[in-house]
C-alpha cells in the first residue's frame, strides 16, 4: 500500500476552519499560501530560496535560521543565559499546527471541518476518536528539501537555545507557534546510531545494523522526546492562565521518569499512577526523585490508563500519555535523526518495540514528513516487535486486520509494553499498513536470549530492545530481511533500568528459563595457584572456540 502524503489525510477545509469542543472556547486558525522574506542569517547559514513564482499580496514568512546567528569569535554578555541569547534572535514565521481527528481510512472518511488549537485542553475528537497534530504542510513546502536538510544539520552539536535538543532543533515542524522562552528541554535527542558490527556479523550475517539507542537519553528512555514537547506546551498554557494544575500519567515506568523531571524543571507539579510491584526499581526511584505525587495501584497499566483518564476528566490536571498527540511530534523528530545520522539516506528497515503503539506511527509520521517535504525520495519499511506475553497487534496482524482484540497482558520483562490494550492501535496499524510494514512477536526466552547475546558484542540493551532484536533474528532466518539489507533497532530504554531481569538471567534464577548465554561469576579461593588453575582453563577454553 502507497503512503499517504499528511496533507491528502485530511480535506482542504481544514485549511480555513477551526471547531471547538463544546465545553470549550478557541482560536480560529487561518493559513495562507505565502511568499518568502529572508530577513535574518547570512547567505552561507540559510540555503536560498526562489520566492520569484509566489505572488507577494500576503503576509510574508520568515525564514527559520541556523543555530549559528553569531560570529564566530563573538561570545554572550557575561550577564546572559542561553535564554536570554534566544531571544534577542528570535524571528517570527508563519508556520502553525493544530489538532485534528485521526484518520485511519482517509480513502472512505467522510469529510469533516473539525480541528482545534494546540492552546485547547483536548485529547479526543468528538466522535471520541483520536486526534492528531496536522502541520500546515503548505507553508512548510514553500521551503524545499535540500533548504530543511541544511538547515537541521546546522543546529547539529550547538547549545543555541532551544536548537540543542534533537527535537527542538526540528522546531518548525514539532511545535512551530510556541516561543522559545516557554521550551522545557534538557537537550534530549541527538541520541547515539551505533553500529552493531560483531553482533551482526557474528549473530545475523549482516554487516549494516544499527541500533538506535534512544535510551541514552536525560532519564534513560525515548519518552523525553516527547515529554520536552507536552511539557512545553503545558508551561505555555500556564503562562496563559489555563486551568492547569499539573500533569498526570499512568505509567509502566519510563513514562513517569520523563514526566516528573521535565516537570521539576519546570516547577509543574506532576502526578503518576503506577501499577504495583510490575515496574523495575530503578524506574520507581526516578519519579519519586524527581518529586512527583506517586500512586502504586494494584492493576496493570491498564487498569491505571483507565483511572487517570476518568480523574483528568474531571480535574484540571493535564493527561500526559500517548493518547496526548504532542508526544508523538517529539517522538517523530528520533526517525528524522536517523535520516539525518545516515546522511539522509533512507535504510532498508527499522524495527521499533511495541506497547502502547503510539511511538511506531511516531516513526512513520517523521519518516513520511522528511518525505513528503522533499528531504528523501521514499520510507523504510516498518517492523513492530511485540512481547507474546503482550501482542493484541500481532495476533490483528496474524488475522490479516480482520479483527482486533484487546488480551490480557502477562507478565514480561519488557515491562514498558506490557500492554493489552494499546491506545494508538488504529495509528500504528495505519503506520504499517502504509509502510509495507510486519509485526513480530518474541517469547520471554526469545527476548531474554536475545538482550544476552547483545550485551556479549559490547551492548547493554534493555528487554525492549531484546524483543526487536529477537524480530529481527527471525526476519533474518526466514529470508525476509536481508544480508545487506540496511536496518536499524530502535533501542527505546537503557539497560541500567533493568539491571535485576539481567542479574535473574546471568544466575540462571528465572524459572522455566534455559538461560543458555548465562554469564556466571567463578567462585575461587584467594590462593595464587587456584587462581592460575581457573585462568588456564578459561584460556584453553577461549582457545580452542
Amino acid at each position: 500500500m502507497a503512503s499517504i502524503p499528511l496533507s491528502q489525510r485530511y480535506t482542504s477545509s481544514l485549511l480555513t476552519k477551526s471547531t471547538q469542543p463544546h465545553h470549550q472556547t478557541g482560536t480560529k486558525l487561518q493559513f495562507h499560501r505565502t511568499p518568502i522574506v529572508k530577513c535574518t542569517g547570512t547567505a552561507s547559514q540559510s540555503p536560498a530560496f526562489d520566492s520569484s513564482s509566489l505572488t507577494t499580496n500576503h503576509s510574508p514568512v520568515i525564514i527559520p535560521t541556523s543555530a549559528d546567528t553569531t560570529s564566530v569569535n563573538q561570545r554572550r554578555p557575561a550577564e546572559d543565559n542561553i535564554r536570554d541569547e534566544a531571544r534577542r534572535h528570535s524571528s517570527a514565521h508563519n508556520f502553525s499546527a493544530r489538532y485534528v481527528p485521526f484518520i485511519s481510512d482517509p480513502n472512505n472518511a467522510p469529510p469533516t471541518d473539525e480541528s482545534y488549537s494546540l492552546d485547547e485542553i483536548v485529547y479526543r475528537s468528538r466522535s471520541g476518536g483520536l486526534l492528531d497534530v496536522l502541520h500546515d504542510m503548505t507553508a512548510l513546502k514553500q521551503f524545499d528539501g535540500k533548504y530543511w536538510r541544511s538547515l537541521f544539520d546546522s543546529r547539529v552539536g550547538k547549545t543555541t537555545w532551544p536548537y540543542g535538543s534533537g527535537v527542538w532543533s526540528k522546531k518548525e515542524w514539532v511545535l512551530p507557534e510556541i516561543d522559545s522562552d516557554d521550551i522545557v528541554s534538557a537537550f534530549e535527542g541527538n541520541s547515539n546510531l551505533f553500529w552493531a558490527e560483531r553482533f551482526g556479523k557474528k549473530f545475523l550475517g549482516m554487516n549494516d545494523l544499527w541500533v538506535k539507542h534512544c535510551g541514552i537519553s536525560h532519564t534513560g528512555s525515548f519518552k523525553d522526546l516527547g515529554m520536552t514537547v507536552l511539557v512545553s506546551q503545558v508551561n505555555r498554557l500556564r503562562k496563559m492562565n489555563r486551568p492547569v494544575v499539573g500533569v498526570g500519567c499512568a505509567s509502566t515506568g519510563d513514562t513517569s521518569a520523563a514526566l516528573s523531571a521535565y516537570c521539576a524543571a519546570a516547577g509543574i507539579p506532576s502526578i503518576v499512577f503506577l501499577p504495583a510491584n510490575r515496574i523495575s526499581i530503578a524506574q520507581l526511584v526516578q519519579p519519586i526523585a524527581n518529586g512527583a505525587f506517586v500512586l502504586s495501584m494494584d492493576t496493570d497499566f491498564d487498569g491505571c490508563m483507565k483511572l487517570i483518564r476518568e480523574v483528568t476528566a474531571e480535574l484540571p490536571i493535564y493527561l500526559a500519555n500517548s493518547l496526548n498527540s504532542l508526544r508523538l511530534e517529539g517522538q517523530k523528530t528520533a526517525a528524522i535523526e536517523i535520516l539525518q545520522q545516515f546522511d539522509w539516506e533512507v535504510p532498508d528497515w527499522v524495527i521499533v518495540p511495541g506497547g502502547n503503539l503510539g511511538n511506531i506511527y511516531a516513526f512513520y509520521k517523521g519518516f513520511q514528513m522528511c518525505k513528503e517535504l522533499g528531504l528523501v525520495d521514499r520510507i523504510p519499511r516498518l517492523v513492530c516487535a511485540q512481547a507474546a506475553n503482550a501482542n493484541p497487534l500481532y495476533l490483528y496482524y496474524k488475522s490479516g486486520w480482520t479483527e482486533f482484540n484487546p488480551v490480557k497482558a502477562n507478565t514480561t520483562f519488557a515491562s514498558a509494553i506490557q500492554i493489552g490494550d494499546p491506545v494508538s492501535i488504529d495509528r500504528a496499524v495505519f503506520a504499517l499498513k502504509n509502510s509495507n510494514g510486519i509485526v513480530e512477536e518474541a517469547t520471554e526466552e526469545e527476548l531474554m536470549d536475545a538482550m544476552a547475546l547483545a550485551d556479549s558484542t559490547g551492548m547493554f540493551i534493555c528487554p525492549h530492545t531484546g524483543v526487536a532484536l529477537s524480530a529481527l533474528m527471525k526476519l533474518r532466518e526466514r529470508g525476509v530481511i536481508g544480508k545487506t539489507d540496511r536496518t536499524v533497532v530502535v533501542s527505546t530504554a537503557h539497560g541500567l533500568k533493568f539491571t535485576q531481569s539481567k542479574i535473574n538471567y546471568h544466575s540462571k534464577g528465572i524459572e522455566g528459563m534455559a538461560c543458555r548465554y548465562a554469564n556466571q561469576p567463578v567462585e575461587v579461593e584467594a590462593d595464587f595457584g587456584a587462581v592460575m588453575n581457573v585462568l588456564s582453563q578459561y584460556l584453553n577454553k577461549g582457545s580452542k572456540s
